[in-house]
C-alpha cells in the first residue's frame, strides 16, 4: 500500500496575511469568505516570505480551506446578495458541443452519498458553475464490484469526451489512474484521498495527490462526545478495514475517546467494526447490527463510510441513539447527528482544478499535498454545534493544541495496539 506521507509530500500552511491579500485580488473569493471568523487561523505563522510563488500558491489552498471550514463546504457567492449551493447546481448538464471539460470519476458507492463522493463532486460542480465550464460525472461499471478495468474505462471515457481535468476520488483508483495518466499525458488528474503516482521511478507530473489527516478530526469527534458525557460508543467503518482514510478516522476516534476518558477519570467502551461496509452502502444487515448495539447500550456511533450513514442513522432514530457524521457536516441529514468529523473535500477539489486553469499546474502535479488541522482542512462543524457540556470554546482550545503541535495524534493505524488504551475498552466486532 502506498504511504500517503511518502517522498514528495507537501504540507500546505495557512497564513492569515495571505488570505487577506487573496481576498483583495479575487472579488468572488472575497464575497464568498467575507465575514468569516478566522479564529481557526490564530497561531499560524507566515512562513512564506522568500519561498517563491510556487510555495505561496500551495499555501493558498490551506487559506481557502480554513475559511471554508468555518463557513460552508458547498456554497459559492456570485453576488453580494446571491448564494448558490452545490445542491442548486444540476448533477447532469448537456454541453453545446458534446464535450465536457471537467470530469469526476466516483469512488465505490453512490454519487449522492452525502459524504465522500458527493463532497468531492460538489467541488467539481461549484468550480464549473462559477467559471461557466462544462462538467460530467462517470461511475465505473459494476458498482461495488468495479475492477481496475472498469475504473480505467470511466477515466478513458472522460478523457475521450474532452476532459481537461479529471477528478478521481478514493485510493482504489490508484492502478487505473496510473494507467490513464500514462495513456493521456495531456490530461491533468486530481487524486482525492490519493498520493503521488509513478511511471517506473518517475513521478507522473499530470497527477496531483491530495489527502487529509483524518486521524485528527476523528480524534476531535471521539474527544468531544466523551467530554459531552457519552461512555458507550461505536465505530462502523467502510472499506473492510483497507481504506487508509477510514482507518485513520477510526484510529483517531479511539485515541480521542481514550484521552477524554482519562481526563474525566473514567473508562469508555467502543464497539469497532468493518462489517457490512466494504461497498460503503446502506444495507439491512448493517442497520440490524447497529440496532443491536444501540439496544445493548451503545449511545453514539461514528458512521464512517459514505452511504452507510443512512443505515446507521435509521438504527439510531429507531433506538433514540446518536450518530457522528463523516467527511462533511451531516447534521442536516438526520436529527440523530450530534457532530461530524469533516475534511475539506469540496474546497480542495475546487482549488486543484483552479490551479490548472490558472496555468500553475506544476505547483501540484507530481506531488502529494497532505492537509490537516494546521491548514484549517479538518475539524468539527461549529455553525451547527449541538453539544452542551463540551463547548465550541473547549473545542477551539483542543484544536489549537493540534495546530501548534502540542498534541500529536498518531496516524500509524497499521501498528496500532487497540488493547493498549488504558481508558478505552475496544471490542472488535468480526
Amino acid at each position: 500500500m502506498c504511504n500517503p506521507c511518502a517522498e514528495g509530500e507537501i504540507r500546505a500552511k495557512g497564513v492569515t496575511t495571505l488570505i487577506r491579500s487573496r481576498m483583495t485580488e479575487d472579488p468572488i473569493l472575497y464575497t464568498r469568505y467575507r465575514g468569516t471568523d478566522t479564529a481557526i487561523l490564530h497561531g499560524l505563522e507566515d512562513k512564506s516570505k522568500g519561498k517563491g510563488d510556487k510555495k505561496m500558491k500551495k499555501k493558498l489552498l490551506a487559506l481557502m480551506l480554513s475559511a471554508v471550514m468555518v463557513v460552508s463546504f458547498s456554497a459559492v457567492t456570485v453576488q453580494a446578495e446571491e448564494t448558490v449551493s452545490a445542491d442548486d447546481i444540476e448533477d447532469t448538464m448537456t454541453s453545446d458541443d458534446g464535450t465536457y471539460e471537467i470530469a469526476f470519476v466516483t469512488d465505490v458507492g453512490s454519487l449522492k452519498d452525502k459524504s465522500f463522493n458527493e463532497g468531492t463532486w460538489n467541488g467539481v460542480k461549484l468550480y464549473a458553475y462559477e467559471n461557466g465550464l462544462s462538467y460530467k460525472y462517470y461511475q465505473p461499471a459494476n458498482e461495488s464490484e468495479a475492477t481496475d478495468d472498469d475504473r480505467y474505462d470511466a477515466m478513458a471515457a472522460a478523457c475521450d469526451a474532452g476532459a481537461k481535468v479529471v477528478v478521481c476520488a478514493g485510493y482504489l483508483q490508484e492502478a487505473a489512474l496510473t494507467q490513464a495518466a500514462i495513456a493521456y499525458p495531456d490530461v491533468q488528474f486530481v487524486f482525492i484521498d490519493g498520493y503521488t503516482l509513478y511511471d517506473g521511478e518517475d513521478a507522473l507530473a499530470n497527477v496531483a495527490g491530495i489527502n487529509f489527516q483524518e486521524e485528527q478530526c476523528g480524534y476531535f469527534a471521539g474527544y468531544a462526545v466523551v467530554m459531552e458525557g457519552f461512555t458507550e460508543l461505536g465505530f462502523s467503518g467502510g472499506g473492510g478495514g483497507t481504506n487508509p482514510a477510514c482507518c485513520r478516522y477510526g484510529y483517531g476516534f479511539v485515541q480521542g475517546a481514550n484521552d477524554a476518558a482519562a481526563a474525566l477519570g473514567t473508562t469508555v467502551n467502543i464497539n469497532y467494526s468493518w462489517l457490512y461496509g466494504s461497498a460503503y452502502s446502506a444495507s439491512a444487515e448493517l442497520q440490524t447490527m447497529v440496532s443491536g448495539w444501540y439496544t445493548n447500550g451503545t449511545e453514539v456511533v461514528f458512521a464512517c463510510g459514505g452511504a452507510m450513514f443512512s443505515s446507521i442513522a435509521a438504527a439510531a432514530s429507531a433506538n433514540d441513539g446518536y450518530v457522528i457524521g463523516v467527511d462533511v457536516d451531516q447534521s442536516s441529514e438526520s436529527d440523530t447527528v450530534i457532530t461530524s468529523a469533516m475534511k475539506g473535500l469540496a474546497a480542495a477539489t475546487e482549488y486543484a482544478i483552479g490551479v490548472y486553469y490558472d496555468g500553475e499546474w506544476d505547483t501540484l502535479g507530481g506531488t502529494t499535498t497532505t492537509l490537516g488541522a494546521a491548514d484549517g482542512a479538518v475539524g468539527l462543524p461549529t455553525d451547527t454545534w449541538s453539544l452542551e457540556n463540551f463547548t465550541v470554546e473547549d473545542y477551539e482550545e483542543l484544536l489549537a493544541e493540534v495546530v501548534d503541535g502540542t498534541l500529536v495524534v498518531d496516524n500509524d493505524y497499521e501498528n496500532a495496539d487497540f488493547d493498549s488504551f488504558e481508558n478505552a475498552v475496544v471490542t472488535m466486532i468480526e
